[in-house]
């Protein structure tokens, strides 16, 4: 009889992550503003340092490398003043995107020995020990979780508990998950995830009956959801299994009746209903069941499995026959499937596999959030479910599909090399040829000159503001009119000396005319004193700012006659070394990359030669399954000629 696989399932529940969980970890960098209550809340955020807002446009971009890029180069060069925190906390929340979990906890370790808020520091930490369970790293990301000092906010605390719970469960403390669980599983409201993994806690701790009795309650409870509706069928399928092992096959059937035909979990309770069937002594009930099943896609191990189970039962029931040809059947079926994944294995050497899941799912950069949404063309695309199922696959495709980003990086910035190189030779170019441009207008400036200039209006202007004359501050058509004035008392002094000419009341009206022009003159000169007195205060403040704004540039030019050149050498060096450092990593980064598409390929291969290795294990029960009908139908045989002298042998 075919060995039929009873196992119980337990299956450890958490919630489907959103595809940008960095969002939230974003969110805690609120270093005393608003950040903490994310974006969910839909509340602006005040982003003063205009580089740190071009970060977050490629961060929510999920260009996350061009972000992560800007923000080290604008700590170099200290263009965040106020947003320093901030930025640690996204450079290393960037850093966790990318599974660089040691350099993110140095980040977070620096900042609270810093003095970070609690609530900063409690939320990186937990992401990080969230990062670091989902990469499998379990021993750190305990050690994370033990940094949480406080409660995290109502929607973090949940993740927290039921990341706290798998921990224990995965290092086989059971009724300390119970434990951790229990709460959170408590109470109307109560988490679905958190009940699940309690049951699965209880059950496995040794408290089989409450276990079981949670379990039962979330798969018949109502779900709103797919995701809930998966969960519900796996609850079921847990407790169908766990039947089974407790040789309960009537629960079992009951419980794996609930899961639904056309979810996730559908092929395994088929195949767990027909053992639970056969364990009832019903094989007729247990071959609706796996007849059902072994129609269905031949890539699920459960199908497979189903290809032995049917003609198992109907040899139960007597007919051998039909047992025979199923038998026949399924050992086709698996040396067919065993070439078709010959075919399948040949292809993804060949790079098929590899080179269609790039091109499906292209993206801009890389990161560790990016997920495989569609699959390549190939003869046997079934083959890629329990492949592309594997966490070390995902993992390691990642990686290949990075690694080719920092070479297409490095081949993009190789050729940028000359072009920067020609850039400097062309500023190299135009410092020299105008230098000699601007030593000749610093020549002809003269500005010693133009100081002594300046410092003698000055002095003037300070006379006059003290003598208070006003003469001074005279325009054009008033210094004409002075000169006039002068004229005409020169004019009348000869007047008066002569004996003849005018008469002496001729001169007194000439004389008092000449007084009360000049007094007019004198009058307006003195009204307009104090507007003029102000404005050229003003333009001769103007005139010693250009004059210190004159200097500066001697001076500037003086020093750069000695400094550009050494900048321009430097700048030299730089590309030059930058230069080297890219021929460097070149050849590693493409060696790396050869490599890791080997070792990903290698992976897939490793799965479908398992599958090769399972068919031909089921191949092998089958023929001997085979050899048992027919030593049964021998020894019926004899059996037969025994009883019936006619068929006995003759002397």
């Amino acid at each position: 009889m075919h060995k039929r696989n009873n196992r119980a399932h337990a299956f450890v529940a958490w919630p489907r992550l959103g595809a940008l969980a960095l969002a939230a970890l974003l969110a805690c960098a609120g270093a005393g503003r608003a950040w903490a209550a994310g974006a969910a809340d839909g509340a602006r955020h005040e982003v003063s340092d205009p580089y740190f807002g071009q970060s977050l446009f490629d961060f929510f971009q999920d260009r996350y490398f061009s972000s992560l890029t800007e923000l080290m180069v604008s700590q170099h060069f200290g263009r965040l003043p106020h947003h320093a925190d901030e930025a640690e906390i996204l450079r290393g929340g960037l850093y966790l995107s990318y599974g660089l979990h040691r350099e993110a906890a140095e980040i977070f370790t620096r900042l609270i020995d810093q003095g970070a808020p609690p609530a900063i520091r409690d939320r990186a930490w937990f992401y990080l020990a969230k990062i670091r369970y989902q990469r499998g790293l379990l021993a750190e990301a305990e050690d994370a979780v033990d940094r949480i000092r406080a409660p995290l906010p109502a929607d973090l605390e949940v993740d927290h508990v039921l990341l706290k719970g798998n921990l224990l469960m995965q290092r086989g403390d059971f009724q300390g998950a119970a434990s951790i669980l229990r709460p959170l599983a408590s109470g109307e409201n109560a988490n679905l995830y958190a009940r699940y993994n309690l049951g699965v806690a209880l059950i496995k701790s040794g408290d089989v009956a409450l276990g079981s009795q949670m379990l039962d309650e979330i798969g018949v409870a109502p779900a709103k959801s797919e995701e809930f509706r998966s969960l519900r069928d796996k609850a079921n399928v847990a407790l169908g299994f766990a039947a089974l092992q407790n040789k309960e096959p009537e629960r079992a059937k009951v419980y794996l009746e609930r899961v639904r035909l056309s979810g996730m979990m559908a092929n395994k309770a088929l195949l767990g209903y027909g053992w639970a069937s056969d364990a009832l002594h019903d094989p007729k009930a247990a071959l609706v069941s796996w007849m059902e099943l072994s129609g269905r896609d031949a890539g699920d191990a459960a199908v497979l499995e189903s290809k032995l189970a049917v003609p198992y039962a109907l040899a139960q029931i007597g007919s051998d026959g039909q047992a025979l040809e199923q038998y026949g059947a399924a050992i086709n079926a698996f040396d067919e499937e065993r070439t078709r994944l010959d075919d399948s294995i040949a292809a993804i050497r060949s790079g098929k596999l590899l080179d269609g899941l790039l091109a499906g799912n292209a993206g801009e950069e890389m990161g560790w959030f990016w997920n495989i949404d569609k699959l390549p063309q190939m003869s046997h695309g079934a083959h890629l479910v329990r492949v592309l199922a594997m966490h070390e696959f995902q993992e390691g495709f990642k990686n290949y599909r990075d690694l080719l980003f920092l070479a297409r990086n490095l081949r993009h910035w190789e050729g940028s090399m000359d072009v920067i190189g020609d850039m400097l030779a062309d500023r190299r170019k135009a410092f020299a040829e105008r230098l000699p441009l601007l030593r000749l207008q610093e020549q002809s400036a003269k500005l010693d000159r133009l100081d002594a200039r300046r410092n003698s209006l000055g002095a003037e202007l300070t006379g006059a503001e003290q003598e208070g004359d006003g003469s001074v501050f005279a325009d054009a058509t008033e210094r004409a009119l002075a000169v006039r004035l002068e004229r005409a008392r020169a004019a009348l002094a000869r007047l008066e000396q002569s004996t003849e000419g005018l008469s002496e009341a001729e001169r007194n009206e000439a004389r008092g005319r000449l007084r009360r022009v000049e007094g007019a003159l004198g009058w307006q000169l003195s009204q307009e004193m104090p507007d003029r007195l102000w404005k050229t205060k003003k333009d001769w403040a103007r005139l010693t700012g250009e004059l210190a704004q004159a200097h500066e540039h001697q001076k500037q030019l003086v020093l750069a006659q000695q400094t550009e050149p050494k900048r321009f050498d430097a700048f030299a060096v730089r590309i030059a070394e930058l230069q080297r450092r890219i021929e460097a990593l070149k050849p590693r980064v493409e060696r790396l990359v050869v490599e890791q598409r080997q070792a990903v390929q290698e992976l897939a291969v490793a799965e479908l030669e398992q599958q090769k290795e399972e068919l031909l294990a089921y191949g092998n029960q089958a023929r001997f399954a085979v050899a048992q009908i027919y030593d049964r139908a021998a020894s019926r045989g004899e059996h037969n000629r025994e009883q019936d002298p006619a068929h006995a042998p003759q002397p």
